[in-house]
């Protein structure tokens, strides 16, 4: 008879099955679980709780061994506890949701002021078999704005017998008022690891069996959310009739095995578009989804520039040991500028792919296209090919720790790959603007001639600093048509920012460090500078158009709080000086005509002529001995 009654039971899927029913059964909460004990084993148990998180990380499972805890009853137990070893009086019905005295709401179809109100009504009486009377509402976020001003009142001071417990999934569409009456918990994704084990320990219990690379892939793919792991290895154990196996999981997600993703990145950095198309067929044919292959591609190529920008220790835990190995030997062989246009290629082309008709197609221009960049020059090669070898050796040396790889790889099989039967027309433009504006000042009195910056005060902004300094072709030529285009110019050398302001020029280098950029744009173009005394902080100004006439003041209490002295600062009837910012302006514009002149700018406007040259900013100081001495 008991099997007849096993054997008619309608199955239950797993993500049910093995739903947590207390505390210690929930994986990857560890601070939210830690809380909880604390507040229960004190008696600081708040009115209202609102959990947060991704679907399937167990939000409402949570909710419902709050209110078990809250009503937890034994023959020994009477009060509310965090240790719940077996079932107590209302365990059970609370958990098959069933409990009188805890309401399960749905927010999505109960929206409403009158659902609210409802609930506010049934709030007032106590509970009819239980200790405490808890209502959870699910995705509250999709309350209207009346039915959460409806709640605030009765949430702020609830009735001894009730407590609130909310979930959701947006947590930005929640009221500020709602939350800040709640007690709020982010309940995090599961790692793979964890989710790896959790799902091992079922499949025992399931008697099936199963390959740990192939709960890796499941763990993966359920991208933290245990039910949705939970589902997958359903679908898979129904799939391989109770065993499974790393291939069925394949073509059950549609995913290309990851040793074959790593060849056909190599392919595609040889520049061998036949064998990169040939692999993606192979691969199309054996099941794998477009979309999702150039998904797999594009995590590969992060993970190999995670592991070069880190370290060999800094790849996914989901990864095996052979994904690891054949990550960083990518990681090895390849620069970083060439990985970033590879992962943005593939992050543009992934969203083509998705949209094309034919995503087969698509995925196939897109490789191809990879495939045609991967042996195009890096910004630094293509500086040594127009002459500037000596300044990227200097930088390459002091940027590498000793005993380091080169922190520029030429692209797989290089020295194999055969040369370019056309003419090399790179069609990308690779001249970067620096990190920083130029850092150039003006002084307050009216400038003096200026005298010609030193060579090694140049820089062109070509990425990774490799630029030009004298020493590497900065001939005579070039300081002598930069000093005919600077002789009716007035400036002022560059002034080192200070903690004390010896200048006006250091007084905006102070305001820019504290990132008051809408002062520092107004001090630079909108006001002429009158007086300036750094002895006894004096400043006179004259306001220009456009200029707030609450200047004066908001630059004495800013001085006045960031150097600990005390400054004056007063608006002038006279006009003073030129405006900082149309002194440097201009300053700059001669600079960079100057630097057009030079032979090697020549040769890299001829290869790209709509190029520009954004700005030139001076050496650092160590930096320029190190260009002398190197």
């Amino acid at each position: 008879m008991d099997q007849a009654q096993a054997a008619a039971k309608p199955y239950m899927v797993l993500a049910r099955k093995y739903r947590p029913q207390s505390f210690e059964d929930l994986i990857g909460q560890e601070a939210m679980v830690r809380t909880l004990r604390n507040a229960f084993a004190s008696g600081r148990i708040a009115q209202a709780y609102m959990l947060t998180g991704v679907r399937g990380v167990g939000k409402t499972t949570t909710a419902r061994i709050v209110a078990r805890a809250l009503n937890y009853e034994t023959d020994t137990v009477t009060a509310p506890t965090f240790d719940m070893p077996v079932l107590g009086k209302h365990c059970a019905e609370i958990i098959e949701s069933r409990h009188p005295d805890v309401i399960e709401m749905d927010a999505a179809s109960n929206t409403g002021v009158d659902n609210i109100r409802e609930l506010i009504e049934s709030a007032r009486y106590k509970p009819i078999i239980a200790r405490t009377k808890v209502f959870i509402i699910d995705e509250v976020h999709m309350l209207s704005k009346g039915a959460f001003n409806a709640l605030l009142k009765t949430l702020e001071e609830p009735p001894e017998h009730v407590k609130f417990i909310f979930a959701t999934t947006e947590i930005r569409k929640v009221p500020v008022t709602v939350l800040s009456r709640t007690q709020r918990f982010d309940l995090r994704r599961v790692d793979v690891p964890e989710l790896s084990a959790h799902f091992t320990g079922i499949v025992a219990k399931e008697g099936a069996t199963a390959e740990p690379d192939a709960l890796g892939l499941i763990s993966r793919a359920a991208e933290g959310s245990v039910r949705d792991g939970l589902s997958l290895l359903d679908q898979a154990i129904a799939m391989g009739q109770g065993n499974v196996g790393v291939e069925a999981v394949r073509a059950m997600l549609g995913l290309a095995d990851r040793g074959r993703i790593f060849d056909l990145l190599e392919h595609v950095f040889r520049g061998d578009a036949k064998a990169a198309l040939l692999a993606l067929d192979d691969m199309h044919r054996d099941g794998a989804d477009p979309v999702q292959l150039v998904a797999d591609l594009a995590e590969a190529v992060h993970t190999a520039t995670r592991i070069k920008a880190v370290g060999a220790d800094a790849g996914s835990d989901g990864l095996s040991a052979e994904e690891r190995r054949r990550a960083a030997a990518l990681a090895e062989r390849l620069s970083t500028p060439l990985l970033s246009r590879a992962w943005q290629m593939l992050l543009q082309g992934g969203d083509e792919v998705g949209r094309a008709a034919n995503p087969r197609a698509a995925a196939e221009m897109l490789l191809i296209r990879l495939a045609y960049t991967a042996d195009l020059p890096s910004p630094d090669e293509l500086i040594r090919m127009l002459g500037g070898e000596g300044a990227l050796a200097r930088s390459s040396r002091s940027a590498a720790p000793a005993g380091s790889a080169p922190s520029r790889d030429a692209p797989l099989n290089s020295a194999a790959m055969p040369p370019r039967s056309e003419p090399f027309t790179p069609t990308a433009r690779e001249i970067l603007e620096p990190s920083s504006a130029s850092s150039a000042h003006v002084d307050h009195a009216p400038a003096p001639a200026r005298a010609p910056l030193s060579p090694a005060d140049r820089l062109i902004p070509f990425e990774d600093d490799g630029g030009f300094s004298d020493d590497d072709g900065f001939d005579a030529e070039y300081d002598a048509s930069l000093n005919a285009l600077m002789d009716d110019q007035n400036a002022a050398p560059a002034v080192a920012p200070a903690a004390d302001p010896r200048s006006f020029e250091d007084v905006i280098a102070l305001i820019g460090e504290r990132r008051d950029m809408m002062l520092k744009m107004n001090l630079e173009d909108r006001v002429s500078l009158v007086k300036f005394d750094a002895n006894t902080g004096a400043i006179d100004l004259f306001l220009l158009p456009g200029a707030p006439p609450q200047i004066a003041n908001e630059l004495r209490e800013k001085l006045n709080a960031w150097t600990g002295r005390k400054w004056v600062v007063v608006l002038s009837r006279e006009k003073g000086a030129r405006p900082v910012g149309e002194v440097n302006r201009e300053r700059e514009a001669v600079e960079i005509e100057a630097l057009k002149s030079h032979p090697a700018v020549k040769a890299m406007f001829g290869h790209f002529p709509d190029a520009k040259i954004s700005s030139i900013r001076p050496l650092p100081r160590s930096e320029q001995n190190k260009s002398r001495t190197g």
